[in-house]
């Protein structure tokens, strides 16, 4: 097991390259070989160029870069991460988390952080414990962790979350309503508006896939001239989105667009629809389930 700590603990006499690789000098590696594997690891958290420079030399941001690579340098198969990133400032707090996200996607390393902060439990972990007196009170995914907190001391302690960085467009979609273009015409498009009391109405194919949507008033124009296709008066420039895509990713979009998001799966199935209701109540703790 490697750690990564709080204060950095970087050797203040030595280089940048002998600090990343003090644990394998200190495994007895050769020096040329365990100088290597250093400069790698400080390779992949970006610090290429700064071998021979000393930590004073370098930012809170970039120091704690430096522990990093240390823990990779090793090889470790676990890495214990206690409180890392707490000292450092907001904004390079939040680059190390991206910078940790994208290491993890290439190293699969497991990783135990520790951390008091919640939101930032909830950005990189994939499951998360909560411990309160020494002992576990819940672990789950994070969003199990905000959908269905064990007790009242969850509750109590994710109430201030801020859940759009945690919450996709899986958990605020709803059922559509559509027609098949394939084979429904304009007076079933609007009898499925009026039965439902909408609109507008989304259409798909035989296959499921997303086509686009058709409103009320063009497909009253359908009828009037006793055109039996809907192709005519589908808009298909709708905006669309995957089911994992995190909403504060597109929270400004949904705010701005007129059209509720179509949530689309690989194959352009058709999964949901985002509304700005259900992501308000989404975000104020009453996610909706497209197949409630």
């Amino acid at each position: 097991m490697s750690m990564v700590f709080q204060n950095f603990a970087l050797f203040p006499n030595r280089t940048i390259i002998e600090n990343t690789a003090y644990g394998l000098e200190v495994q007895g590696v050769d020096k040329d070989t365990r100088h290597q594997k250093a400069h790698e690891a400080l390779e992949l958290v970006g610090l290429h160029g700064y071998d021979d420079q000393y930590p004073t030399q370098l930012s809170g941001g970039m120091q704690q870069r430096v522990g990093l690579a240390r823990a990779l340098a090793n090889n470790s198969e676990i890495l214990l991460m206690d409180e890392a990133f707490s000292a450092l400032d907001p904004l390079n707090r939040k680059d190390m988390q991206d910078e940790l996200l994208d290491l993890q996607e290439n190293l699969h390393k497991t990783i135990v952080f520790i951390s008091h902060d919640l939101n930032e439990a909830l950005r990189i972990g994939d499951r998360i414990m909560i411990m309160k007196d020494g002992e576990v009170v819940q672990i789950g995914t994070p969003e199990e962790i905000l959908t269905q907190p064990a007790d009242e001391y969850v509750e109590r302690f994710i109430e201030d979350v801020d859940r759009t960085k945690v919450l996709t467009a899986a958990n605020v979609m709803i059922r559509p309503n559509t027609v098949n273009i394939d084979k429904d015409g304009p007076r079933i498009a609007m009898r499925r508006m009026l039965e439902n009391e909408i609109s507008s109405v989304y259409v798909v194919n035989n296959k499921r896939e997303f086509i686009g949507i058709v409103d009320a008033s063009h497909v009253m124009d359908l009828i009037r001239k006793k055109i039996t296709k809907l192709d005519s008066v589908v808009q298909r420039d709708v905006p669309t989105t995957a089911a994992d895509t995190p909403i504060t990713t597109i929270m400004e979009k949904i705010s701005e667009t007129s059209i509720p998001f179509a949530v689309v799966d690989d194959q352009k199935h058709l999964l949901g629809i985002i509304i700005r209701g259900a992501v308000l109540g989404a975000i104020s703790g009453n996610e909706v389930n497209v197949n409630d």
